[in-house]
């Protein structure tokens, strides 16, 4: 591996309050490494103390200049209104100001930083509710609807842990699996039928259902017509009705009413836990000679199968006595 040590800085890092030494003699390919007390890496400028108020300075600067140059075009009487404004905040002003928040959110300590992004935000919202320079932030927010930026700034922060920061296996929260366990497009055969509801030697219904107690699921599964057996589970009160129509055994012909599940494994861009672990169990029956199929049948519509699995499935989520099997909350719980 090779570095350019033309485009290489080097800086010390210290939050400490004594005097450290300024000059730092670091040398890559027999050449010196020009010293810096400020770094932009990935879209965050790093000061040698820490603070971060360079990249605060640089972000409420930056977004100044962007508000500012909507005034031409947003005039008291004219111009653009509140709703593009308020778009044009969401869309392009407020990802800025929220960048990297995870890292620098403890800068929001200090009042000085808090209100350069502040004032960033009363600017754009005196224009987009028309208001006197007067009015305090606070009623500008509330006229307006926005949400004060600190308040956003930590809500940023602390939805990063659970919902991207978090590495466990056992993660409490349903998000998208990592790249290395996607199944791959050509060993993933999903058989969805398209036409009208037919039988087979064996087959399987599926249903969840959704109640105050829990959420639960269940699994009918027939024999040249004949019921040989139930399998019932629970999910987690916060896991969502949707995903307990996913928790399920595949075997042989799998009947479900929940139109979503099918489309999102058609969906080659959806890979959450779920969805990725159904397409691993299709695989792996798939490579011991299972014809797997998924068909979609209409609910309540005197399908035998359909309307005992949507009875059972109700019993299963309010039946507390059953262990969860289930406890990652979808990210929209969060």
């Amino acid at each position: 591996m090779r570095f350019n040590e033309e485009k290489s800085k080097v800086m010390s890092m210290s939050k400490r309050k004594r005097k450290e030494q300024k000059e730092i003699a670091i040398y890559l390919n027999n050449k010196p490494i020009a010293q810096v007390n400020r770094l932009k890496y990935l879209g965050i400028i790093f000061d040698k103390k820490l603070t971060f108020k360079e990249h605060i300075n640089y972000t409420a600067n930056k977004c100044t200049k962007l508000t500012f140059s909507l005034s031409k075009a947003a005039k008291l009487n004219w111009g653009l209104n509140h709703k593009a404004l308020k778009t044009i905040y969401l869309v392009g002003i407020l990802p800025i100001l929220l960048y990297g928040a995870p890292v620098w959110v403890k800068a929001m300590n200090i009042e000085s930083y808090k209100s350069k992004l502040i004032t960033v935000q009363r600017i754009i919202n005196i224009k987009m509710e028309k208001a006197y320079r007067t009015v305090s932030n606070e009623a500008l927010c509330i006229l307006t609807g926005m949400t004060p930026i600190a308040i956003k700034i930590e809500e940023a922060a602390q939805l990063y842990q659970p919902t991207k920061g978090n590495t466990n296996k056992e993660a409490k929260v349903d998000t998208n699996t990592g790249v290395k366990h996607w199944q791959h497009p050509a060993h993933t055969i999903t058989r969805i039928l398209e036409e009208n509801y037919e039988r087979s030697p064996i087959q399987t219904f599926t249903d969840g259902s959704k109640k105050e107690k829990g959420v639960g699921a269940d699994i009918a599964i027939f024999e040249s017509g004949h019921h040989i057996k139930n399998l019932q589970c629970r999910s987690n009160k916060r896991c969502t009705s949707n995903q307990a129509e996913q928790t399920r055994e595949k075997i042989a012909t799998v009947c479900t009413d929940c139109q979503i599940t099918l489309d999102c494994l058609r969906n080659g861009n959806i890979h959450t836990f779920l969805i990725e672990e159904i397409r691993k169990k299709l695989n792996e029956m798939t490579k011991i000679n299972w014809k797997i199929k998924l068909q979609w049948v209409k609910a309540h519509a005197g399908i035998r199968g359909n309307d005992l699995e949507d009875t059972l499935a109700k019993e299963a989520a309010a039946n507390e006595n059953i262990k969860e099997s289930y406890k990652r909350v979808p990210k929209s719980v969060v």
